[in-house]
């Protein structure tokens, strides 16, 4: 979601950017973005990608993208409806989907219409506006000014809200509960009747 007043150019520096991204194998130093994970994933974000063509357009995509392999083209996905599989769920791909929006309510109402709740960014100099989004913002990570990715385990909890959720924030105190099935056991220490 990018404000009206700043899309074009951000859509434009962005395609700029993604224009050159290296896309081959992650053991390959001078690569940018690796595969997905396996053939589905490949041909979901494909699927999108082309959804995207249909109902919008692609203001950008990497230059080369090797043949072989499970690559999926880091794209710039725009003008789309707001009614847009591509802008409404979760694609787990390269594949930045952005929609203008009028105002700071009309973002954050978008945000809230979601049944989604994983992460979200928010790049803003005004501190008023930061917490009003932080207000508004229904999901289980936002970050303010840096990159949405780097939860560090330990120190910064990290799971979703709502759709994106399944409980207790990984590396969270409560984390590891999950996967046992806690039990009280209390002894009464207190010795009655006769010592035989």
């Amino acid at each position: 979601l990018v404000h009206e007043a700043v899309h074009d150019g951000l859509v434009e520096r962005l395609a700029g950017a993604v224009e050159v991204l290296q896309v081959g194998q992650a053991s390959d130093l001078a690569s940018d973005v690796p595969p997905v994970i396996e053939r589905e994933a490949q041909e979901r974000v494909q699927r999108y990608v082309a959804e995207a063509e249909r109902s919008g357009r692609i203001a950008a995509r990497a230059a080369h993208v090797p043949e072989h392999g499970w690559f999926a083209s880091p794209s710039v996905a725009v003008d789309l409806p707001p009614d847009s599989a591509v802008l409404a769920e979760e694609i787990f791909g390269p594949l930045l989907a952005i929609e203008r929006v009028g105002s700071m309510e009309a973002a954050c109402d978008r945000v809230d219409a979601s049944p989604y709740g994983l992460t979200g960014g928010l790049f803003a100099r005004n501190p008023d506006t930061v917490d009003y989004v932080v207000g508004r913002s229904p999901v289980g990570n936002l970050y303010v000014n840096r990159e949405i990715t780097g939860a560090m385990v330990g120190r910064q909890p990290f799971g979703g809200n709502r759709l994106s959720g399944t409980g207790t924030k990984a590396g969270g105190p409560g984390y590891l509960m999950q996967f046992v099935e806690p039990r009280v056991v209390t002894e009464n220490t207190i010795r009655h009747g006769l010592v035989v």
